[in-house]
């Protein structure tokens, strides 16, 4: 792949994943949170369902792979944008995005404990720069606002299911992984919505681009974009580019929404940037193929 293939590719898509958080906070005068997320994923879930079995991708045969993909999807979808949108409500953009991108790290701290994987110094020294990172970011608040610990809460959900991923990834076809785990978490976000919420969406021309855009070009276009990167070059240089999705989080939540950028955001985003790409630079050296099906799960924001 050209330099500059690789580079237009990986650019969109981590704007697509940073700049998907300050689209929802545009959104949610439209719709209550837990509506908008599931009607996102059930209809990105739907139309990438019929791409995968229009092509004939390997499906599950059994139902305990069926039940593997319900349970990521229930974390990954369901666990992970449920708390997105709801932090969104409290919080501004640049600081859910933040927070939520956080979760490399949350998995080398999970992976050390739960699945006794050996990480590199280098990864443990992100590790703490990102911890430090989000201290500084939510340190200027006087009120520790519920948007805090659901954006927190995200990247925990993430992290889990990232490690899920990458236990059962190989027993399971990644596309189909992703198409799936959207619609059965837009499932049960659709479920959230009508026991925890009073649901409404209010259909207009702008309502009806927003819910588009985050359906097709922040969930499936950008699912598209990563995999292909993964697939077509070296996992561990591509993921090391994660750092940017956080980064134009906060760009489009300041140019799109008009958020201060404020130093403890910026000094502190800075800080969780470095510590996110020392946690990715590394494990190229660690565990090549498992982080590829782990990171494949990064393209769902």
């Amino acid at each position: 792949m050209s330099t500059f293939k690789f580079t237009a590719i990986m650019l969109l898509t981590t704007f697509l994943m940073g700049s998907s958080f300050a689209v929802v906070k545009i959104g949610l005068p439209y719709s209550s949170p837990l509506l908008l997320a599931a009607l996102r994923f059930l209809l990105a879930g739907v139309i990438m369902g019929m791409i995968v079995y229009a092509v004939k991708r390997p499906h599950p045969t059994t139902k305990s792979n069926w039940m593997k993909m319900f349970v990521i999807g229930s974390l990954q979808t369901a666990g992970v944008m449920g708390c997105i949108f709801l932090s969104l409500l409290t919080i501004t953009a640049s600081e859910t995005s933040i927070l939520t991108f956080t979760n490399p790290l949350f998995v080398v701290i999970f992976g050390t404990i739960f699945l006794q994987t050996r990480y590199k110094l280098y990864q443990w020294i992100g590790v703490v720069l990102g911890l430090a990172g989000v201290v500084i970011t939510m340190g200027a608040k006087v009120d520790l606002k519920i948007g805090i610990i659901y954006g927190i809460l995200s990247a925990v959900f993430w992290a889990f299911a990232t490690l899920l991923a990458k236990k059962w990834g190989e027993a399971l076809d990644t596309w189909v992984l992703s198409a799936y785990q959207m619609l059965f978490g837009g499932v049960i976000l659709l479920a959230c919505s009508f026991m925890f919420e009073k649901p409404f969406f209010i259909l207009n021309g702008e309502s009806f681009i927003l819910l588009m855009w985050l359906s097709i070009m922040s969930s499936i276009v950008q699912f598209a974009g990563w995999y292909y990167l993964l697939q077509n070059g070296d996992p561990g240089k591509t993921s090391s580019f994660l750092f940017l999705a956080p980064f134009f989080g906060v760009l489009t939540g300041w140019l799109l929404l008009g958020e201060p950028l404020y130093p403890s955001l910026i000094v502190g985003g800075l800080l969780i940037i470095v510590g996110i790409y020392l946690v990715n630079k590394t494990v190229k050296q660690t565990n090549n193929s498992s982080h590829q099906m782990s990171e494949v799960n990064e393209a769902h924001k």
